[in-house]
């Protein structure tokens, strides 16, 4: 969940040294946002502040010279602001492992997508499917906190078995109506371009990435059902490493299209 946005957002807007810089406050950043919220949920006991304040003088470290050299990163502050207050908000008040806490966390995680593609483009805006990717990465993650959840926290809860199934499913249609055919057209035989012309790219990617897509989450769907149905005693390691095939499947159809 760190390294998949921030890989997606390297390759598709062009590595440069800069992002070896947002790699390393990207990390120090999640770490001082795990300890600080260790940190409220412990009610603000004195033995878990020096790990907040050593990752947060890392961050400003780290930080510094990294909007010494873009500027217009600034410009995400009120962006992410309030979702990572919100995940400091469900800490403090020991929500962390509620879905609200995973919803806004991975929308900041995914957020790096955009970040990094933009970097990589500097000067320039991220361009359309750099956000699409930041959404469909954050489609795929908060499914996986569904799934995960009926495995271990609500695990037997037939209603949560449904609503991972049903969202899985949703996502597998919805990619396939994006991918289906819509303006293509054969070319005039005479002239020198005769032959088909493909579809236009729907929200920046084209139809067969949305097709790989659609298939990915149907898979994801049988997943959803046939994990919890005949393998319920999974133990996290387990999952663990089936989601790590998972994302790799994701970032394997970025790479690939």
């Amino acid at each position: 969940m760190l390294a998949a946005p921030l890989l997606v957002g390297v390759v598709g807007g062009d590595a440069r040294w800069l992002h070896l810089l947002l790699a390393a406050a990207w990390l120090v950043a999640f770490l001082t946002f795990t300890a600080t919220g260790l940190w409220l949920k412990a009610r603000r006991r004195p033995r878990y502040r020096p790990p907040v304040r050593a990752y947060t003088i890392t961050l400003a470290v780290l930080g510094v010279p990294l909007l010494a050299a873009d500027p217009l990163l600034l410009w995400w502050a009120p962006v992410l602001a309030p979702l990572l207050a919100i995940g400091l908000w469900c800490s403090w008040t020991r929500r962390d492992r509620s879905l609200l806490n995973d919803g806004v966390t991975l929308l900041a995680g995914c957020a790096m997508t955009v970040v990094a593609w933009r970097l990589g483009s500097f000067p320039f805006d991220a361009p359309a499917p750099a956000w699409t990717w930041a959404g469909v990465l954050w489609v795929y993650f908060f499914g996986t906190a569904l799934y995960v959840r009926t495995m271990i926290r609500e695990r037997g809860n037939p209603m949560m078995l449904r609503v991972s199934i049903g969202y899985h499913a949703v996502a597998a249609l919805v990619c396939l109506a994006l991918g289906l055919p819509r303006g293509g057209a054969w070319a005039d035989p005479g002239s020198a371009s005769f032959g088909w012309t493909p579809s236009a790219p729907t929200l920046g990617l084209a139809p067969a990435v949305w097709l790989a897509l659609a298939a990915l989450f149907a898979v994801l769907t049988v997943r959803a059902w046939l994990v919890p149905a005949r393998f319920p005693g999974s133990t996290p390691k387990q999952l663990g490493i089936g989601e790590m095939v998972a994302t790799t499947a994701v970032v394997g159809v970025f790479l690939l299209t």
